[in-house]
């Protein structure tokens, strides 16, 4: 009962920082990722890691939004048609990745 009740708080902090919907709310499951599901912009995502992390008394660790939200590539780069551009590979970021930092009172993932 005491994880259901950890998942349920989780659920709507990220519920909070998530926004307003007109018509259809979404789901969120443990497998929600906050970037590409929810599309949270990187200082939506920290400020809601920031409360994360001070709620549920997680030790932030090696935490970084950088890793999850990459610094975007200059203008001129993008501009260039003979520059072959990188896609950094960006992790998963996601509902569950919180229930079990949470759970073990540290971040989990670097």
């Amino acid at each position: 009962m005491v994880s259901d009740t950890l998942e349920q708080r989780i659920y709507e902090l990220v519920k909070s920082h998530d926004g307003i919907y007109l018509f259809k709310k979404k789901e969120l499951t443990p497998t929600t990722d906050l970037d590409s599901d929810l599309r949270l912009e990187d200082d939506e995502a920290l400020a809601l890691m920031d409360d994360f992390f001070t709620k549920f008394n997680v030790d932030r660790g090696n935490f970084s939004i950088s890793t999850y939200y990459p610094p975007d590539p200059p203008l001129k780069d993008l501009l260039n048609p003979f520059r072959k551009s990188n896609i950094p590979k960006v992790p998963d970021f996601t509902i569950g990745m919180l229930i079990e930092s949470a759970r073990a009172s540290r971040w989990l993932y670097d």
